[in-house]
């Protein structure tokens, strides 16, 4: 229930209260997150490619075949960061639960970036257990999807390799976040569906 998606975090997402799902509060920051955590610092996520709470261009997603992830940079974490993690799930899968999208971590405690495209390297099993960004696809005529780009800033390096699943990063994370950096965007599917644009050419 909304109701238990902390204040804090509704803050953070740029909601209000009454516009949050049970996903919400069950995305990984809220389960490692805290209030003096978020923005510590002036620590902040963002992208070229959107604004914070805005839509993601197709070409990050499945309505194009040859998509990728987008863009992302941030400013100094915390003093002390040894390492930076990043989880991007979807808050409005259709079981309530959040559907993971790309795990990534093994980047500097330091400022820094994602191009275009780039793949990291240490990245772990998406939703689809593919150690990659997962294109966001949701069901046609669903209202736009709240997808949550997280980063947490750790005070110890991490020692997973890669492939990991995100059940076994976030007991690797326990006890160990000193910040938090949230943005999210949005995105609808128009048309198709279900990773559908290989067969879209025989659709009458």
């Amino acid at each position: 229930m909304p109701d238990t998606v902390p204040d804090w975090l509704s803050s953070a997402l740029g909601k209000a209260k009454g516009d949050l799902r049970p996903g919400h509060g069950k995305l990984v920051a809220a389960r490692l997150g805290a209030e003096n955590l978020v923005g510590k610092g002036g620590f902040k996520l963002s992208s070229a490619a959107f604004e914070a709470g805005g839509e993601l261009d197709p070409c990050f997603t499945a309505d194009e075949e040859d998509a990728v992830a987008p863009p992302l940079e941030w400013n100094a974490p915390p003093p002390g960061t040894q390492e930076l993690v990043l989880v991007v799930e979807d808050a409005d899968f259709q079981t309530g639960e959040p559907f993971c999208h790309w795990l990534v971590w093994g980047l500097p405690g330091q400022k820094g970036m994602i191009l275009e495209g780039e793949t990291p390297p240490r990245v772990g099993k998406n939703a689809f257990g593919n150690s990659e960004w997962l294109l966001p696809d949701p069901p046609t005529g669903d209202d736009a999807h709240d997808y949550v780009f997280q980063m947490f800033a750790l005070d110890l390096p991490l020692t997973l390799m890669p492939g990991a699943n995100r059940e076994e990063l976030v007991a690797a994370m326990e006890g160990h976040v000193t910040g938090l950096a949230i943005l999210t965007a949005t995105y609808a599917r128009e048309e198709g569906g279900d990773y559908d644009w290989e067969d879209g050419d025989d659709e009458d």
